[in-house]
């Protein structure tokens, strides 16, 4: 679905239509067969430190401005389950990333005087009783020191459950990662990478990515 197809649909119910698989299971040990546990990394120093107007899911359109942001547009969409495999309804789902100069929503960023004004740089997304999420961004791009990533964070009520992010699966950048580079099992690396596609319906070239979330807790409702 292009830029201008996507001009009569709430934003906020975007998530409608798309199609959410089950988890990926992966095997630890001969008998057991588990759900990996996305791994714990680090916020980093730019979450926003003020936060946009508008904080909703899409991340490419500020508001009911027109222009949209500049970038690969990307959906990213996923689960957020509990350590059993259950959803986790009404997750705070929250996303940050850098805009295609490399720079975040945040005052300490180095070159924050490029940034793309029409990038939200930050959103939100509640999930429903399938714990699913969406958000329309665009594809990360590199900053000095760091592979492309997308930070998360995950709140239930005011307790924050998990602060993580996610990486694009092959890019060259990875294993010069400093922050990538400290994940020695390779089913937590393999947990955060993510793969981006190409959506072969587009008309301008959009993506598609799925990272599903896996919490080491179970929440009592």
């Amino acid at each position: 679905m292009g830029l201008g197809e996507h001009r009569g649909v709430n934003r906020r119910q975007m998530i409608g239509g798309l199609s959410f698989g089950a988890a990926m299971f992966m095997v630890r040990g001969a008998f057991a067969e588990e759900l990996v546990r996305t791994p714990p990394q680090t916020e980093g120093p730019f979450y926003p430190n003020q936060l946009p107007l508008d904080t909703d899911n899409d991340l490419l359109i500020i508001n009911d401005e027109i222009t949209p942001a500049v970038g690969e547009v990307t959906h990213l969409s996923g689960r957020i389950l509990d350590a059993s495999g259950s959803p986790v309804r009404n997750a705070l789902v929250e996303i940050w990333q850098v805009d295609h100069h490399g720079a975040y929503l945040h005052t300490g960023s180095a070159n924050r005087s490029d940034r793309d004004a029409n990038f939200q740089g930050f959103g939100r997304f509640l999930t429903g009783s399938d714990g699913s999420y969406y958000f329309r961004t665009i594809k990360p791009v590199p900053y000095p020191g760091r592979t492309p990533h997308i930070h998360f964070k995950i709140w239930k009520g005011r307790e924050a459950l998990l602060t993580t992010q996610c990486y694009i699966d092959g890019h060259p950048g990875n294993d010069e990662d400093g922050i990538l580079r400290r994940m020695t099992d390779p089913d937590d690396r393999k947990a955060v990478l993510v793969d981006f596609k190409p959506i072969e319906a587009s008309r301008i070239g959009e993506l598609e990515a799925r990272f599903d979330v896996v919490l080491g807790m179970t929440p009592e409702g």
